[in-house]
């Protein structure tokens, strides 16, 4: 406890009693197991049912209404946790909500809020296994053209590790009014003085305005920033409609961590993906309505009403594989089992696809005798 005093950056945490209890008939650790979408011992096989009496899906709560809106820094912070099982003394990142014992595999999932923060509303539980996520990667690797054969074959996963990231989702109806200009093509024939025709487009530009409306069902935004952005977006869509309300025995047995991106933050984020669905669905508008070939300088102005949000924890296997001393970082989505990650490249395929593109268009510019010149070169 010395130590303690001495950091003024660590606290004392503790525990939520619902994941403590042990396995009734072997006293082993029971954990959240996807396959079943209950709590169960991996010693024994016994199972018990998350009982919810809540019963749904997370609440929408009111965006104007929301009191603790702001970003979350926790920098160094740090909490103790002492196991109920055996007394040890473990630290842990203060963004971290559930754990497992290092001394004894318990489970340590901690309070998700304090008085400066949200609690989650929902969870989206782990559907996909470990097991599951492994042959995925497997099936997801092996259609990677441009990986190397060698690469595909020796690709072991190390284990993975299931946690729950933070997100937010929020809803609203937007009504928006724009300005822009679409453009009709048509051919213009000429003559010059030899006789000689020819033909040209000429694009006809015209001026429109209006108004259009969209209602937006949970648009998702990542609630931490200490995960590789693009990554995640690449596991996306979550089925978010899917939520339970949350409850500690679901994040039992994996990591889980609390948001960073406060809800202000994260709403600023979400105007702008929505602004740019606006206006990709504006010029689509456009174009249909005027049987336009092209639409420019579109402005948009948006006010957004019945503004709602919710805090959601999404499940995520991490893991990664070694080839040639490089390690290659790649993710699972834990409820859907989509693979997004990075792969070795084989520089030989780019340059056979290369060369295979280059003669084609040889072939179709120069006929019959660059096919030629291109058989006897790689005979």
């Amino acid at each position: 406890m010395d130590g303690m005093n001495e950091n003024s950056n660590m606290t004392q945490a503790s525990t939520i009693k619902e994941t403590d209890k042990k396995c009734p008939k072997c006293g082993g650790v029971m954990d959240f197991d996807p396959n079943i979408g209950a709590m169960a011992c991996p010693y024994c096989g016994y199972e018990e049912e998350i009982v919810n009496e809540e019963g749904g899906s997370a609440a929408e709560l009111d965006f104007e209404s929301a009191e603790k809106t702001e970003n979350c820094d926790w920098g160094a912070a740090k909490k103790q946790i002492i196991c109920k099982s055996c007394g040890a003394e473990t630290i842990y990142d203060a963004l971290d909500v559930a754990n497992e014992c290092p001394y004894c595999g318990s489970n340590q999932v901690m309070e998700a809020n304090d008085e400066n923060t949200i609690a989650p509303g929902g969870v989206v539980p782990f559907a996909v296994s470990n097991e599951q996520a492994s042959a995925n990667f497997k099936a997801w690797i092996g259609k990677k053209f441009f990986c190397p054969k060698l690469a595909k074959q020796s690709a072991q996963p190390d284990a993975f590790t299931g946690i729950y990231l933070p997100y937010w989702t929020f809803d609203t109806d937007t009504f928006s009014r724009y300005s822009g200009k679409y453009g009709i093509d048509r051919e213009v024939s000429s003559t010059d003085s030899e006789g000689n025709k020819t033909t040209n487009t000429v694009t006809d530009w015209h001026r429109t305005s209006g108004t259009y409306k969209l209602a937006i069902d949970d648009e998702l935004v990542q609630g931490s920033e200490r995960h590789d952005s693009a990554m995640l977006k690449g596991l996306e869509p979550f089925e978010t409609e899917k939520n339970v309300p949350y409850k500690p025995e679901y994040v039992a047995g994996f990591v889980a961590e609390r948001y960073s991106v406060g809800l202000k933050a994260a709403w600023e984020k979400a105007k702008n993906s929505i602004s740019g669905k606006i206006k990709s669905n504006i010029s689509s508008k456009i174009r249909s309505e005027y049987n336009a070939d092209h639409v420019k300088d579109v402005k948009v102005s948006t006010t957004y009403s019945k503004i709602t949000y919710k805090y959601l924890m999404l499940p995520i296997w991490c893991s990664s594989f070694k080839y040639n001393n490089k390690v290659y970082q790649f993710m699972v989505n834990g409820q859907t089992g989509k693979v997004y990650g990075k792969t070795p490249v084989s520089v030989g395929k780019i340059i056979l696809v290369i060369a295979i593109v280059v003669a084609i268009l040889a072939i179709l510019l120069c006929g019959a005798g660059a096919l030629n010149f291109i058989s006897e070169l790689f005979n």
